[in-house]
């Protein structure tokens, strides 16, 4: 039977010091630079094969994590020649998601957020980049064409007709950031509107009674009332697929950002004390939070952990003082574990940020392929270096 350890002995662990945040961001920003090469004008897959991702065109729904590791680089760098490198391939990037968004080249699905926001509505916070901002609000159009009004949703994957595509999945919580920018920089609420709906629809629903989520929700095609829950990339429906439950950790704290609304706050607490009570002895979690001890066989997703740390640091900025301090330093505490147990310090072992990782694994219950399976993923990276920045600089603006 799986073990995890109590929640005494995760707060019990070390924090990372801020010499060690240091100098894990220098490694990130150098190891950036190393890929320059051979990801300026082109993209990382979605995950690293035997540790070392290979380039490619800019298609998948995981690009923006690599031009998003860009700007961190650009904002982290200690040399104005390094800021120069990094803000030329950054714009070099914009222009190819400008064109991928003109052309609607593999932008029908939900995923205009993950695509967008950390590749351009930072490019344009940045620099005020003007394609950014043209490429970003394009893709906020894009994503309102997968409202659902009837059901008040954004439909996640797969042709609007198709009465069995009435689903949301958790993941699309760090979508909506991208439509809450549109309305700031356009003044136009209906992108606001959407977003408020879609996240409370989502909020009713993916939250289980033992405060573990699910993956997916489905809905009555007729009346957008809800059907079924289903954990599509976990172990099966009744666990709770660990990257899932990251994304509601930072998805409710962003959805707290937005609409101050105290009932997330509470949702908030309820999915991270999940988390952090279905930890291994080392804090770094198994892909599926039904493993703990003892489960040695089933791999990581330490891409789960960094995303949990931004949530943790973001939400601590609206919380009393007592609460904040608790939620940075167990934020300090994950950190610590990636960057002494997971972070890449070599580039010969590999040319990601960020190892053990897994994107998707193939069970008996759940509709999955092997994808990515202790591996470097692309948005485990970007989230890595996102949360050193914010432990750097606790008053960065947010891409999201």
């Amino acid at each position: 039977m799986s073990k995890w350890i109590p929640l005494e002995q995760v707060e019990n662990h070390p924090e990372a010091s801020q010499a060690e945040i240091s100098a894990a961001m220098e490694c990130c920003v150098a190891q950036v630079r190393n890929n320059l090469p051979a990801f300026r004008d082109h993209f990382p897959a979605a995950n690293s094969e035997n540790n070392f991702y290979t380039p490619g065109p800019n298609t998948d729904w995981t690009s923006g994590f690599w031009t998003g590791e860009v700007w961190l680089a650009y904002e982290n760098a200690k040399t104005e020649e390094d800021r120069a490198l990094f803000l030329d391939a950054g714009n070099c990037q914009v222009d190819s998601f400008l064109e991928r968004i003109i052309i609607k080249h593999y932008v029908d699905h939900h995923d205009m957020g993950f695509l967008y926001t950390p590749s351009c509505v930072s490019a344009y916070k940045l620099t005020g980049n003007p394609h950014a901002r043209e490429a970003a609000l394009k893709a906020a159009d894009q994503l309102m064409t997968r409202y659902r009004p009837v059901g008040e949703y954004i439909q996640a994957w797969g042709a609007m007709d198709d009465p069995n595509n009435h689903r949301l999945i958790i993941d699309c919580l760090l979508n909506i950031p991208l439509l809450y920018w549109a309305t700031e920089v356009t003044g136009d609420e209906k992108y606001r509107e959407v977003a408020e709906k879609h996240i409370h629809t989502a909020m009713k629903y993916v939250v289980r009674d033992d405060n573990s989520t699910w993956h997916t929700i489905f809905f009555d095609a007729d009346t957008g009332e809800f059907s079924h829950g289903a954990t599509c990339q976990g172990y099966q429906d009744s666990s709770a697929w660990t990257r899932g439950q990251a994304w509601g950790v930072y998805g409710t704290a962003i959805a707290y950002k937005y609409t101050h609304r105290e009932e997330y706050i509470t949702y908030f607490k309820r999915v991270a004390d999940y988390f952090l009570r279905h930890l291994p002895d080392d804090i770094c979690p198994y892909w599926d939070l039904s493993f703990g001890n003892g489960d040695d066989t089933e791999p990581r997703d330490s891409s789960s952990s960094a995303i949990v740390i931004c949530g943790f640091l973001e939400m601590a900025k609206y919380l009393p003082e007592d609460e904040a301090k608790y939620y940075t330093s167990l934020a300090r505490k994950l950190a610590a574990s990636l960057i002494r147990g997971y972070q890449v310090k070599d580039s010969s072992v590999s040319n990601g940020q960020l190892l053990h990782g897994t994107y998707a694994k193939k069970t008996p219950y759940n509709t999955c392929t092997n994808s990515g399976v202790d591996e470097c993923v692309i948005w485990g990276d970007y989230y890595f270096m996102e949360a050193l920045t914010r432990l750097i600089n606790p008053d960065w603006n947010m891409y999201w």
